[in-house]
């Protein structure tokens, strides 16, 4: 293998939401156990955006951007500015500090669009970035991608940890270490952990001391549940120099479909932000842009029925999985569940595709998130709330069938 090949080898799509229809199970047939359950298909690697409709207004919005024709599908690099204007406003408001439009915001292909041109900006070869384990899994496979040096953090993400969250002296390390870089999500993907109060203060606090650029992701920052409190690293008093924060209506608001994100912090790293988002994409889709207009303005009450929930839903299946001995950390926020599996008669990779073969179930290995998590999977409960039961219920069985 060339090492160009082996560079995209390391990408691995294969478990990518969508992608697991590519995938043969001719060679499970010797190992499969019993006959198919039936029910309902569930895919629980992506949300349901049947399920959980997109936000009120949101196609009306698309259709005016399609109706304004060229203007709005030609727009500038980083956004149609009117959009811009307003996004920044919103978001000033949400995370506590300013944001400037023109020069501190970018309109990206998706919160994954985003993510790339962030990491794009400041990794180079050599590079060393703190990696949270485990965290997004998009954030190890782009930093290795382009010649960067993974420093490994553990995040502590069951009730029983003494802190859930990252590990600050291990962080502390890793900066010590020479760490340039620090890529995080808040709430967690793929555990639903929010990094508490006093530790965004201190990873703020660090990251200044030590100059180190950090990219935080709070694609669901949104989406808490209780009385959960939540503190934006942007917002503190004392930070880094070099931030940028990623969000985006994707997924809270159900809007994946047109692919909308948001990039915003230091004016510098926007810049060269945009300039690789020139050679990439150009933009966000045009008239996608316009959907932008419906989100932090949904109407009175529906984020809070949102919430509702999908809590329900997530203590629903929280429910069944730690009856049948599986051990399930709680999320504080996002719509994920990572719990772990049993010690089965198969691989764990193998098992997520006998679920899918056998059950109708389709879930993410949690190897896709780091390396001592392979025996976990990753589901996504933005569902229809009686298939997501009755499929926690299959895969339950289906662990039944391959324990040891």
């Amino acid at each position: 293998m060339s090492s160009l090949d082996a560079k995209f080898a390391r990408l691995g799509a294969d478990n990518a939401p969508g992608q697991e229809v590519r995938q043969s199970a001719d060679d499970l047939k010797s190992t499969m156990r019993g006959d198919i359950l039936p029910g309902v298909p569930v895919d629980f690697s992506h949300g349901d955006v049947d399920a959980f409709e997109p936000t009120p207004g949101a196609r009306a919005a698309w259709e005016d951007g399609f109706t304004a024709g060229a203007a709005q599908a030609y727009t500038e690099y980083r956004g149609a500015a009117a959009i811009r204007d307003d996004v920044a406003a919103s978001l000033a408001a949400f995370t506590g500090a300013p944001v400037d439009p023109v020069d501190e915001l970018i309109i990206t292909p998706g919160t994954q669009g985003a993510l790339f041109l962030a990491l794009g900006a400041v990794v180079d070869r050599g590079t060393k970035v703190v990696v949270l384990e485990p965290d997004y899994f998009a954030n190890r496979k782009l930093v290795t991608f382009f010649g960067g040096e993974i420093l490994p953090v553990a995040l502590h993400y069951f009730e029983d940890a003494p802190q859930r969250g990252p590990d600050l002296g291990q962080l502390k390390a890793a900066f010590e270490a020479g760490a340039e870089v620090l890529v995080f999500s808040t709430p967690n993907n793929p555990t639903g952990v929010v990094t508490q109060d006093a530790a965004i203060l201190e990873i703020a606090r660090l990251a200044a001391q030590y100059d180190v650029t950090v990219i935080v992701d709070q694609l669901y920052s949104r989406l808490l549940y209780g009385s959960e409190s939540y503190t934006h690293l942007r917002a503190c008093a004392e930070r880094p120099k070099n931030l940028i924060t990623i969000m985006g209506p994707s997924k809270t608001e159900s809007l994946s479909g047109f692919r909308l994100g948001v990039a915003f912090g230091s004016a510098a790293l926007i810049e060269r932000m945009e300039k690789l988002q020139a050679i990439v994409s150009l933009r966000a889709a045009g008239y996608s842009q316009a959907a932008l207009k419906t989100w932090f303005h949904e109407p009175e009450g529906w984020l809070e029925s949102r919430i509702a929930q999908h809590e329900a839903i997530r203590d629903d299946l929280l429910a069944i999985f730690r009856a049948a001995g599986f051990r399930t950390a709680c999320p504080q926020a996002g719509s994920y569940l990572f719990p772990e599996l049993p010690k089965l008669v198969v691989s764990p990779e193998d098992f997520v595709r006998l679920l899918r073969v056998q059950a109708g179930v389709t879930v993410t290995p949690g190897s896709e998130f780091a390396p001592h998590t392979g025996n976990s999977v990753r589901l996504n409960f933005s569902q229809d709330h009686a298939a997501s039961v009755a499929a926690a219920h299959r895969i339950v069985e289906m662990v039944e069938r391959y324990r040891t």
